[in-house]
């Protein structure tokens, strides 16, 4: 007998009674929901007459290119917009592929998109950025379409390293040097330039060091193990605030004499990066301790060397089991690069903020300010979580 799995029936509600269901079955939902109304409304119109009629908005156009390039060459900007293009092309690229034999122009991607027309058209941009603006909205859509009708199987495996060459050829455009004119990271590099560079490399970085950790604290070798329990523990125990400066004071001294001096970006980014990697360890870990011990048996039983057993059996299913908390320590390090400007003379995103509220035309203007970079870093943030929800689809995380 052959059994027929139906699907369990679904049941659609008028707007009114899943009103009636949700919001006023009770009496004490109803007050609940008229209290919740009330807060709503009031709060809305509150915010919305402050931000039509009392925020003082110049505070962002008059900054705006301070706040996201800080003290990069004006004349260089060309290399910022092209690296920014360069990323728009590839990620449309890889969404096209991975999203784009079903249906491509989802709602997520027509936001985005529709998001960065708004901001051509809303912020105080120059021409040339809105010209660029539209640059990298055509970009992200050419990659999307190629994604979807160029792009085979076969070649889609050179992705990665796609995405690695691109990551060295953003940093020799920016950084200069090989024919270009050199920019100085330490004292040019600010704003949301600094801070996503810093994230994205430490993000990096870490992840392979944290991998490494969660293996050696689960290895049979006493010295390996009780020597990343150690790091693990003891990185752990410390504030990153601690890190970041024994980073920028401490680390030349634990480096060789002919070691060349690092610059202050660098050094944070170790910082960053060995904080990271210890909480990322620990993520990775469960994931391990997640994997039954009877496949690592079963493949021994089959032949497979530890170093295979390992990265094919057990790693794939360990990091697919915690995609959730190793995207939301990435989330996390993202925002802790806000610390910076705290332990070093670095102006990231919220360093370069507080440099303008000094601006004697533009005291008191915290809110304006701070309701602006927030935005900012609740947008890179969702993005990463959006990123990480469509993943877990992708992997079929959770379905037997």
């Amino acid at each position: 007998m052959t059994q027929i799995n139906k699907l369990p029936p679904t049941s659609s509600q008028p707007p009114w009674q899943w009103l009636q269901t949700n919001l006023f079955s009770t009496w004490y939902n109803v007050i609940l929901t008229i209290i919740c109304l009330v807060a709503i409304v009031w709060g809305s119109i509150g915010f919305f007459s402050w931000a039509f009629t009392i925020a003082e908005w110049e505070v962002i156009g008059a900054n705006l290119p301070l706040l996201m390039v800080g003290r990069f060459p004006p004349e260089l900007y060309w290399r910022v917009w092209l690296s920014v293009t360069i990323i728009a092309g590839l990620a449309g690229l890889t969404w096209g592929f991975y999203q784009g034999k079903t249906n491509p122009w989802n709602r997520t991607l027509l936001l985005i998109i529709a998001a960065a027309v708004a901001a051509a058209l809303l912020l105080p941009l120059g021409i040339n950025s809105r010209l660029s603006i539209v640059a990298l909205i055509v970009a992200a859509i050419a990659g999307v379409w190629a994604g979807r009708n160029l792009l085979s199987p076969k070649l889609s495996s050179l992705l990665p390293l796609s995405w690695f060459l691109t990551a060295l050829v953003i940093f020799w455009l920016l950084k200069g040097g090989l024919g270009l004119q050199p920019v100085r990271a330490a004292s040019q590099w600010q704003g949301l330039l600094l801070t996503m560079v810093t994230a994205v490399i430490s993000i990096v970085l870490s992840f392979p060091l944290g991998v490494l950790l969660a293996l050696g604290r689960q290895s049979s070798l006493p010295v390996v193990r009780w020597l990343s329990v150690f790091y693990i523990e003891v990185i752990r125990g410390l504030p990153l605030i601690v890190i970041l400066f024994f980073s920028q004071v401490m680390l030349k001294f634990f480096l060789p004499p002919e070691f060349p001096e690092l610059d202050e970006v660098t050094r944070a980014i170790a910082g960053l990066t060995l904080f990271s990697a210890a909480y990322l360890a620990e993520n990775v870990r469960g994931g391990l301790q997640s994997i039954p011990r009877g496949q690592i048996e079963a493949a021994s039983a089959l032949g497979l060397s530890t170093p295979l057993v390992i990265s094919l059996i057990v790693l794939p299913q360990a990091l697919k089991a915690v995609i959730p908390a190793i995207v939301g320590q990435f989330i996390g390090l993202f925002k802790d690069t806000s610390l910076l400007a705290v332990s070093s003379s670095l102006l990231e995103l919220t360093g370069i903020s507080r440099t303008i509220l000094a601006q004697p035309q533009f005291i008191g203007d915290y809110a304006e300010i701070y309701l602006f970079i927030g935005l900012i870093y609740w947008g890179f943030c969702y993005g990463m979580s959006l990123a990480s929800r469509r993943l877990e689809k992708l992997m079929n995380v959770g379905e037997d």
